[in-house]
């Protein structure tokens, strides 16, 4: 059996080279693709085929997908975090220092001086001072979103001789233990919106996020604090960005989203979404969302899926898998294994484990799995999706 993958946008060669070339077809145009792999490409609106069964984002935000729709028809949807931290917290490192010295509105006036050699030198004399900044050693960095990024950027940032805090409340532990001691934690946005110099956005564009950075927030800072987003847009609220800056409640903004309202705007440097534009990072994410995609599909294997658990159950030499996608209620592990039972199978090992409203079921038995009991585990009422897996030999070390 042959695999159909298809693209959208621009995907690393070296990513796509990971799909072995007997068992997969790769292209843009593919039509019933078994998975997608996309970077931000905008998939709201449209149709889910029928054959799909994962759709693998080469990148961290996954605004650009209907996760729910996905969700609903027993689709997980991976995502690449930490591929592309290191290119962002460079760039939030470089806006960082755009801040501090003033160095984009610098960099324009003498792109714009003329005359002989001294007259230049005469208005850089009498301009520079107009663009004097500070220097980072001692200033207080809030980092909001204490994920890969995040940690990144609050650990670079201390080692520039910068106090940091950070604000998370869902920080995981493997994240916590990478953090540097050096970085204060602080008990809620407000805290440390009043606290910090520079505060930079670091969490993923969801609902709950949306406007996180609003009028309340803006107002808790004060008028010297830099914003810095190189997250998503709408994670700020950009009218009242607008009216802080205007009302001078707000020293200035970075971000790499430009739009009508920010750009040429005074006290605004506007990048075009430069944030995980590195040949390291695009091959990074593409890698990773291929090797993740290849192991749902080959093994069953979820990892950093944002709408399924994560779910990884070894394999046993010369077992079949059937792998479930179900709604989380109780009594589907109980009729999945009698289905298994009167077909006389025997379960070498199962795994079920949830998230929210869905679950995700592995099943490996000591023979194939017949078409027409696949068909009845469909039928059980709760199951979305349902499908076999070859036999463990059939797979690459």
């Amino acid at each position: 059996m042959a695999y159909r993958i298809r693209t959208f946008n621009a995907i690393s060669p070296t990513g796509l080279s990971r799909f072995p070339a007997d068992r997969y077809l790769v292209g843009p145009d593919l039509a019933d693709p078994d998975g997608i792999v996309l970077r931000s490409a905008d998939l709201h609106g449209q149709p889910i085929p029928d054959s799909l069964a994962a759709v693998a984002r080469a990148g961290a935000g996954t605004n650009n997908i209907p996760i729910p729709d996905y969700s609903a028809r027993g689709i997980p949807v991976f995502n690449t975090p930490g591929a592309n931290a290191n290119a962002v917290k460079e760039l939030v490192i470089a806006a960082l220092f755009l801040a501090a010295r003033n160095i984009i509105p610098a960099a324009a006036f003498a792109h714009r001086l003329d005359g002989d050699a001294a007259a230049m030198a005469k208005a850089v004399e009498a301009g520079k001072k107009t663009f004097a900044g500070f220097e980072l050693p001692g200033k207080t960095l809030g980092v909001i979103g204490l994920g890969a990024i995040g940690v990144e950027v609050a650990n670079a940032a201390s080692a520039l001789g910068m106090h940091v805090i950070g604000f998370d409340p869902a920080v995981t532990v493997e994240h916590a233990w990478k953090l540097s001691p050096l970085v204060e934690r602080v008990a809620s946005l407000d805290a440390l919106a009043a606290r910090a110099d520079i505060v930079t956005v670091h969490v993923p564009l969801i609902p709950a996020t949306k406007g996180l950075i609003g009028a309340a927030q803006l107002a808790a800072m004060r008028p010297e604090t830099v914003l810095i987003n190189f997250a998503r847009g709408p994670i700020v609220d950009e009218d009242a960005l607008v009216t802080a800056l205007e009302g001078g409640r707000l020293h200035g903004y970075v971000c790499d989203f430009p739009t009508p309202n920010l750009n040429k705007r005074s006290r605004v440097v506007t990048l075009p979404h430069l944030g995980a534009s590195t040949d390291q990072a695009e091959v990074n994410c593409a890698v990773m969302a291929v090797d993740q995609l290849r192991d749902y599909l080959e093994r069953g294997t979820i990892r950093n899926s944002v709408n399924f658990p994560p779910v990884e159950l070894a394999r046993v030499e010369g077992t079949h898998r059937l792998a479930i996608v179900n709604r989380n209620v109780p009594n589907m592990v109980g009729q999945i294994s009698t289905l298994m039972a009167r077909s006389e199978l025997n379960i070498a090992d199962l795994l079920n484990k949830s998230r929210g409203d869905l679950a995700y079921t592995l099943v490996d038995v000591d023979a194939p799995v017949p078409p027409t009991l696949l068909t009845q585990v469909r039928a059980i009422e709760g199951v979305i999706a349902a499908r076999q897996i070859g036999p463990a030999s059939d797979l690459e070390a």
